[in-house]
């Protein structure tokens, strides 16, 4: 018994400390103020570079692109009504913000207990530039698997397109994006974006690294209680999303939450013990009395 009262004590004491320490949110440094900016204004073109959040909008089924064999594909295809899909704009030939994006995509998932293409989740990734085709699909798509390190067999879809179509599922996910034709790159948020298995917008995450945690957690909110164990789904009442960082933090109450459903389970549990082994002392006791009776009465008769 003193041993579950340490622990009710050790489980509390703990509870009290992860809660002061995390302070229910993710501390974010404020950046520095900058100086008055000399540069030439912005071109109208590269205004559109950002990203209007859309959660609860349903994505156009119908659109149609090419995979990296070069097959028509329809989005409603990687939308199954039972997972999540993880979605990347991209595109293949750039060397830099792209290659680390991706990258840092595929070293998170690396981590990950799960795997594209399993019970939980799918990956899509989409090159915004109408001038790639299946090809460089397919060679950067090998590029990222091996870096990933699960194989071929993994339902990590590269895709391409044409104009419209790019530009229409761009817009619905709220994504702008801009060429510029002096440099010979496309300029675009760096972004992963999540659907639910109907196909509504459900999260965005923001980075050119991901942290592993942050990729589940918005997985297990977009698949709408359909994927994930009891204990990942237990997990996730523990995090909170913080929009002004574009991930998921600490979340305090729900951290007291678990702790306090913890020390409730610890203390019935000693309480049943405690009343267990109770009830053998009682139901001897009254046989020990019942027993000495015969002998008082036969002394009281002689």
């Amino acid at each position: 018994m003193i041993a579950f009262i340490h622990l009710a004590r050790l489980l509390c004491l703990l509870a009290t400390v992860v809660v002061a320490g995390l302070g229910g949110v993710p501390v974010v440094a404020a950046a520095p103020a900058s100086a008055p900016s000399t540069a030439a204004p912005l071109s109208p073109e590269m205004r559109v570079i950002d990203v209007d959040e859309r959660r609860g909008r349903t994505i156009d089924q119908d659109l149609q692109f090419l995979d990296h064999k070069g097959n028509p594909r329809r989005i409603s295809e990687f939308l199954d009504g039972r997972r999540p899909v993880l979605v990347t704009l991209n595109y293949y030939r750039c060397r830099v913000v792209c290659a680390v994006q991706l990258n840092g995509l595929a070293d998170a998932l690396e981590e990950l207990d799960w795997t594209p293409g399993d019970d939980n989740f799918r990956v899509l990734t989409l090159s915004i530039d109408p001038n790639e085709t299946p090809v460089d699909a397919a060679q950067r798509r090998d590029t990222i698997l091996t870096g990933l390190g699960r194989g071929d067999d993994v339902d990590w879809q590269f895709l391409t397109g044409d104009p419209v179509s790019i530009r229409a599922f761009a817009s619905q996910l709220g994504v702008g994006y801009a060429y510029d034709a002096e440099q010979d790159q496309y300029a675009h948020p760096a972004v992963a974006m999540f659907l639910t298995p109907d196909g509504r917008i459900a999260q965005y995450i923001y980075g050119l690294t991901f942290d592993p945690r942050d990729l589940k957690l918005a997985l297990l909110e977009a698949g709408e209680g359909k994927i994930g164990s009891p204990m990942e789904k237990l997990l996730m009442s523990c995090f909170m999303y913080d929009p002004s960082v574009g991930r998921y933090g600490p979340w305090a109450f729900g951290i007291m939450r678990i702790g306090a459903v913890i020390t409730f389970f610890v203390l019935g549990l000693a309480i049943l013990i405690l009343r267990r082994r109770e009830r053998p002392a009682k139901s001897a006791n009254p046989s020990s009395t019942t027993s000495s009776r015969p002998n008082d009465d036969a002394e009281a008769i002689s």
